[in-house]
């Protein structure tokens, strides 16, 4: 095979990816509400209310800030084995889970309302 098809079939490979990800647009406002409620209440039953570690590790930017997002997007949806943390893929798209995984490494928001 000529060099430059391969060079054209990896281009159009590398493109199709880029679009793929693309497509999954990061979730709308009152979605991205939702998230804050679901990990403040859910998450939080486990890895404690305010996300500094409880039964599970800490989830503040300064716990993750190692970890790579892909690492953290996976255990979102998959859980980790062995270990009480649940999967999510159930209730949350990978927009979802990415979107809830960069705002945990930037330090993750309070509920709109909600005391300090």
């Amino acid at each position: 095979m000529p060099s430059s098809l391969k060079f054209a079939i990896a281009a159009a490979c590398a493109f199709a990816g880029v679009a793929a990800q693309a497509d999954e647009a990061a979730p709308g406002v009152e979605r991205q509400r939702s998230l804050v409620r679901m990990v403040r209440q859910d998450c939080g039953s486990c890895h404690g209310m305010r996300l500094t570690g409880g039964l599970g590790p800490a989830l503040t930017r300064e716990a993750l800030a190692a970890r790579p997002l892909e690492s953290l997007v996976a255990t979102t949806l998959h859980g980790r084995p062995g270990t009480p943390m649940p999967g999510w893929a159930s209730l949350l798209s990978e927009a979802d889970a990415r979107w809830v995984a960069e705002r945990l490494q930037a330090g993750f928001p309070e509920e709109a309302g909600a005391a300090r």
